[in-house]
């Protein structure tokens, strides 16, 4: 009976022990599997840490990029606020000294009509001039001064005039800005603009001179930052002038007559009444659709070094968008060429 209850025992035993063997041999499975499972996530752990100080480190370069780009931004700021006050000042001081050209011209005129006048009544009186008053007048060439002196009075004042409009577009395109908004008539700042962009306008060597089509509506005087508007009017105007430059790029002189270079801006009220909508568009080269997502992004340009530093559209962007709550948009076709188009509320 003993021996029954010792073998009986044994065999518990025996059987707790496989219990026992089984148990620990899943305990190292699934030790296995923790340790595994560990160095996946210490692995992925390790990533993760490296992706984030990666990603730190662009953040740190990118934080510095862009305390560079506002320093740079406060630096063409400072320059951009001191050309436009040394700008206004020598406009100033141009209109002294062509204001008193001009002043003087009119009564110059007077004189010198006078005089001729008085030449033709002594020609009348006595007919028969002295042999040095005839020596003198072929000498100096009366009748060829009598022709031409009035023209050169006349040359005189359009250049003055002309003086007189470059001082005053000066004045209006260098307009300081305050920290409020002013009343400003849009289509004086395009046209001063125009005026100061006119060199390049005009015909050389290689081409014909640029047309521009203007087309404005009547409509109130628009409130803005006049300066900081004219500077985008002078990036889109000048961006045009040189896409067009570069459509002509291996055409004759004759070829781009055939098809003329052409600058079209239109202003109108949009259909709320609330915004103007100023369109500057050119029959240049186009921009292609990739160029196009990214133009407005700081430093991009597609001209070569030396060339352009791509701050431009960046910064007409900024103005429009953030300083006048407004939009800037861009539609072009390759070879077709490019439309700006701004939207700007009137108050």
């Amino acid at each position: 009976m003993e021996i029954l209850d010792d073998q009986q025992e044994i065999n518990e035993l025996k059987k707790t022990n496989r219990i026992i063997q089984k148990k620990l041999e899943r305990s190292e499975s699934d030790r296995r599997k923790l340790e595994e499972t560990n160095r996946k996530k210490e692995s992925l752990l390790r990533r993760v840490i490296d992706e984030l100080k990666e990603y730190q480190n662009k953040l740190e370069q990118r934080s510095h990029e862009l305390e560079m780009m506002l320093l740079n931004l406060q630096i063409m700021e400072n320059k951009m606020s001191t050309l436009g006050s040394m700008v206004a000042d020598v406009a100033h001081e141009i209109n002294n000294p062509v204001g008193f050209i001009a002043g003087n011209l009119t009564p110059a005129k007077e004189y010198i009509e006078n005089l001729l006048h008085l030449i033709d009544l002594y020609q009348q009186t006595y007919p028969k001039a002295s042999q040095q008053i005839q020596e003198t007048i072929k000498m100096i060439d009366l009748e060829y001064m009598r022709e031409d002196l009035p023209k050169l009075i006349f040359s005189m004042r359009e250049g003055t005039d002309r003086i007189s409009k470059i001082s005053n577009s000066l004045r209006t395109f260098s307009r300081a800005d305050i920290e409020q908004k002013t009343l400003f008539n849009i289509h004086e700042g395009i046209n001063s603009t125009l005026l100061i962009l006119k060199h390049r306008l005009q015909a050389n060597n290689t081409r014909p001179a640029i047309q521009v089509v203007q087309s404005h509506e009547e409509f109130l005087l628009v409130e803005c930052f006049p300066g900081q508007l004219n500077q985008v009017f002078m990036n889109l105007l000048a961006n045009a002038i040189d896409a067009l430059d570069e459509s002509n790029a291996g055409l004759s002189f004759n070829d781009i007559k055939l098809n003329p270079n052409q600058i079209t801006i239109h202003t109108a009220l949009t259909e709320d009444k609330n915004h103007v909508s100023i369109r500057i568009q050119d029959n240049g080269v186009g921009i292609s659709a990739d160029v196009q997502q990214k133009i407005f992004d700081h430093l991009f340009t597609t001209k070569p070094v030396g060339k352009g530093t791509g701050l431009g559209l960046s910064i007409a962007y900024q103005i429009i968008v953030q300083k006048h709550k407004g939009t800037l948009e861009v539609n072009s076709v390759l070879g077709k060429g490019s439309e700006f188009i701004i939207n700007i509320p009137i108050y």
